[in-house]
């Protein structure tokens, strides 16, 4: 049986949860509101690899309906993890998931596919279909659900309009900018209308302006009520946008600010420290 996730037409927030990031057990997970359940749940989530590195360890928080979400964090803390554990490409070694408030554990390998449908994900490298043209990428996420003919003709042009690619319905992927291919894998992770949309670095590959539009059509999917969990090293773009951050370091979260920065930001003491720890030990 599939995951059924509900809407809310108005993103909600609780309030901040702060931590320094010197003392990642001291964090206070994020809850949703009781009028924005939670679409994630993560509960003392660990992830260990066969090579013994640590994916998460001990990751605890939440996401509310129609929220917006920052992972932030270096390469190799945690971040894809997240994403991984989240469509069933990977189990975690202890702790329990819930999605809509079912728990992941219970989902059976052969009705991941149908898990699935409730979720869009987007990547880094677009994942899209070389010899398909832009409307037969897009339609194709609607065949693999049992989409008809009829429901197809009515939803991938729409799908097209929103995400600007109306005029290049019979490209190929090779015919197109790394902005096009990556608005194609939006429009195809969105035309089922998913309550919930994942995006793993989706602007890592792209000039400042190109990155600029596909955020902003992230946002317009959000505003439609749509739970939009973004993993990014675009520091930039978080800072601009200032949604909910959740920071994490080798695995564990360091911190979860409702509108936070990429970095967190510093006290004058802090800064004085830091400033002082930077001079040189002798001054010529």
């Amino acid at each position: 049986m599939a995951v059924t996730m509900g809407r809310s037409r108005t993103p909600r927030r609780g309030a901040a949860a702060h931590a320094p990031a010197a003392a990642p057990h001291a964090v206070v997970p994020h809850r949703a509101t009781p009028a924005a359940p939670s679409v994630i749940e993560f509960r003392s989530v660990e992830k260990k690899y066969d090579v013994g590195a640590v994916g998460l360890d001990q990751a605890t928080f939440s996401v509310g309906r129609g929220e917006w979400v920052f992972l932030v964090g270096s390469t190799g803390s945690g971040k894809s993890t997240v994403m991984r554990l989240l469509i069933k490409e990977l189990e975690p070694t202890a702790g329990t998931i819930h999605v809509a408030g079912r728990d992941l554990s219970e989902i059976e390998r052969k009705r991941v596919p149908y898990y699935r449908r409730n979720i869009g994900a987007v990547f880094q490298d677009f994942k899209l279909l070389p010899n398909r043209t832009v409307y037969d990428n897009v339609a194709y996420a609607l065949q693999v659900t049992g989409g008809g003919r009829k429901e197809i003709r009515a939803k991938v042009p729409d799908i097209l309009r929103l995400t600007g690619l109306s005029t290049k319905l019979h490209n190929y992927p090779d015919q197109l900018s790394g902005g096009e291919q990556q608005r194609v894998a939006i429009a195809r992770a969105f035309v089922n209308h998913p309550p919930l949309l994942l995006a793993d670095e989706p602007t890592g590959n792209l000039d400042p302006e190109t990155s600029i539009g596909i955020m902003q059509l992230l946002y317009r999917i959000n505003r439609a009520g749509t739970t939009v969990v973004v993993a990014t090293h675009d520091h930039g773009m978080v800072d601009k946008m200032r949604r909910r951050v959740i920071e994490l370091s080798q695995g564990r979260i360091v911190r979860d600010e409702a509108t936070g920065l990429y970095v967190r930001d510093e006290s004058t003491r802090e800064f004085a420290a830091r400033m002082r720890s930077d001079l040189p030990d002798t001054v010529s």
